[in-house]
């Protein structure tokens, strides 16, 4: 049987399926299904034609708009109906035809995404991908499974994210790109493939990064991918010389991690 606040708002020709659980406030529009595994959360607000399925949750305060799918099975080729599941979190915006996937056992069985984050129209999220949070998606973009994408990340129209690939925070990815590598932390990528072109100088200092802070980590940068080395070897060999500069350790920490993927550089064979 499913738990309804006495404070929801279901239209007439909505289905709400035994065993969903309906927070307070929530409105489901006409014509949106809701599954028996799914929980909204308080002030949740489903447009008409909304699908919330599988083992989802959304949270607090998010609004779902016509033809978006959310919490489908996954579209991996290994899926076998997996109890794997979506967890969404407070105030998303998830505009028309967006989708996102449930997990896959192989993948840890959870797609996971943060609060404040906004999803254009026809956007999608794959299985198994972990976003933080204040996010943007424009429209048409395309995340593959396994993606992992940092808080503040800013990603444009029709761009392409590679499975297993990594976007750090506040990175910019510009639209139409195909992000084939993993892209570093305030990095900003264009093109096809995806040629990091330098630092999202603008959002950094929207940020509220000082000057001097930005001048660091350009430096770092420059170290970086303009050495000698290769980019891994770069970044190792200058750690020492920003361990006081946290935004800088961050860029250099993610390149040093353990990844799938190579490191998106300046030059299309180089990284």
């Amino acid at each position: 049987m499913s738990t309804i606040a006495a404070s929801a708002r279901i239209h007439p020709t909505a289905v709400v399926e035994d065993g969903a659980v309906i927070g307070e406030n929530v409105v489901v529009g006409p014509f949106s299904h809701v599954g028996p595994r799914v929980v909204l959360k308080d002030d949740v607000e489903l447009a008409s034609h909304v699908v919330v399925t599988g083992k989802t949750e959304i949270g607090r305060g998010c609004r779902v708009f016509s033809m978006a799918v959310i919490g489908g099975v996954s579209q991996s080729l290994h899926e076998a109906g997996e109890n794997s599941t979506l967890t969404v979190g407070a105030n998303c915006v998830m505009r028309e035809g967006v989708t996102m996937n449930t997990g896959t056992v192989g993948g840890g069985g959870k797609t996971v995404v943060g609060n404040n984050c906004l999803f254009l129209a026809n956007s999608h999220v794959a299985h198994d991908c972990q976003l933080g949070s204040d996010i943007i998606m424009s429209n048409n973009v395309m995340l593959a499974g396994h993606v992992h994408v940092a808080d503040r990340a800013i990603l444009g129209g029709g761009c392409a994210v590679h499975q297993f690939s990594r976007i750090g925070r506040q990175a910019f990815i510009g639209g139409l790109s195909a992000v084939n590598y993993d892209v570093i932390p305030y990095g900003m990528l264009n093109g096809n493939p995806g040629v990091l072109g330098g630092l999202n100088v603008v959002g950094m200092t929207r940020a509220g990064m000082d000057k001097q802070t930005i001048h660091r980590v350009r430096r770092a940068y420059k170290d970086i991918f303009e050495g000698e080395g290769n980019v891994r070897a770069n970044a190792a060999a200058v750690r020492d010389a920003y361990l006081d500069c946290a935004e800088a350790m961050e860029i250099i920490d993610f390149i040093m991690a353990d990844s799938d993927r190579a490191i998106s550089s300046p030059f299309r064979r180089k990284g």
